[in-house]
């Protein structure tokens, strides 16, 4: 407890070498505190003296202030308690903003006491926000951001969370922070499957992008081989349905893939997994961490000369086999454009290869 103290309050410190009694201000308003807590450190049985001015801004928050707390929850709740001490100082200062009523925040204590303080990933200052965690049965955590207006809970909270699909929350005035966390979990678990299957594309080929995915997307471009790879987008709900396919690369080298894709597209088996499909559709052996290096898949761009143009990476590749050099997207339109050889037929663009000179037409998106 004294840790917390002295990092959310500096200006608190023990009197004692058995950390019973603080004393000291609360924020930079000078408002006198001292804490008397009993040889064994429980909160319930602590004593709360201030000055006269804190005494006035608390009325009405009495019964907050001595709310119980078990012995199990003293130091997490002191933790918020002391830091809800501090906005109720601050707020009644004239020109600051409103506070709710003190039912609010008792309500709030009681719902977090009962969900468990150790979902609580977070709350600010105003008490309005918060972040809650949970854990799905394949172990992965997950996050879910509550954000409550003035009339709660009557008024129904506004609820965000890292997912490939929108978010279902039911709202009523008798729901509580612990129905919210339930059905939380029951969305991320009927995610479940959707996310193994990525987890296993992830493990076990080199992902070109995203370059760090998260829980939301559901789109991998993954690497078949050099200036080669293949896009692929997976539907949440149904996840081991045959997925959006593109392939990227030079004509001369996806043109017999997209053969094989369109031939053995009768072939994918929905009880096998995504990646084991595409191998068996393709007929190929991704390249893995394993037995390749990333190295081999991150050529630079033949005209800025870097890999990751912000969040995009080369995805237009010559066409001539004796070439094969990729380039951004924006970058080799830019340079088509440029080109007074160039000309444009409804969205593709031809024009002069910026290494071999060679025919090159890219379609402008």
């Amino acid at each position: 407890m004294s840790c917390l103290l002295m990092r959310e309050s500096p200006m608190i410190i023990a009197l004692n070498k058995e950390k019973t009694v603080y004393d000291g201000f609360i924020t930079e308003k000078d408002f006198r505190i001292r804490i008397s807590l009993p040889p064994d450190h429980q909160m319930k049985q602590a004593k709360l003296h201030c000055c006269w001015q804190m005494k006035r801004l608390l009325h009405g928050y009495q019964h907050i202030v001595k709310q119980h707390m078990s012995p199990a929850d003293r130091i997490n709740n002191s933790h918020y308690e002391l830091v809800y001490y501090q906005e109720v100082a601050l707020k009644s200062q004239p020109g600051c903003q409103s506070f709710s009523p003190p039912q609010y925040y008792s309500q709030l204590i009681t719902e977090m006491e009962i969900l468990g303080w150790d979902k609580l990933l977070f709350i600010d200052e105003e008490f309005r926000t918060l972040k809650l965690k949970a854990e799905d049965s394949a172990g992965r955590q997950h996050a879910i951001a509550v954000k409550l207006k003035s009339k709660y809970p009557t008024e129904a909270p506004e609820f965000s969370a890292d997912l490939p699909v929108p978010l279902v929350i039911m709202w009523t005035s008798q729901s509580t922070l612990a129905n919210v966390h339930s059905q939380f979990l029951l969305n991320v678990e009927a995610l479940s499957e959707f996310w193994s299957l990525l987890d296993e594309i992830d493990e076990q080929t080199w992902v070109l992008e995203p370059e760090k995915p998260t829980k939301a997307d559901s789109m991998r471009r993954i690497a078949i081989g050099n200036n080669v790879s293949i896009k692929v987008q997976i539907d949440p709900r149904h996840p081991k349905m045959l997925p959006e396919c593109c392939l990227l690369g030079a004509e001369h080298v996806v043109t017999p893939l997209r053969n094989k894709l369109n031939a053995n597209m009768h072939l994918w088996n929905p009880d096998c997994s995504v990646l084991q499909n595409m191998k068996d559709v393709l007929e190929i052996e991704f390249p893995s961490p394993t037995t390749h290096e990333k190295s081999s898949f991150s050529v630079e761009c033949g005209i800025c000369y870097s890999y990751r143009l912000e969040s995009a990476i080369p995805d237009q590749v010559c066409n001539d086999p004796r070439c094969g050099q990729p380039f951004h997207q924006v970058c080799l339109y830019e340079w088509l454009r440029g080109l007074p050889t160039s000309r444009q037929s409804f969205n593709i663009v031809f024009g002069e290869c910026p290494y071999c000179i060679g025919v090159q037409n890219f379609q402008a998106a």
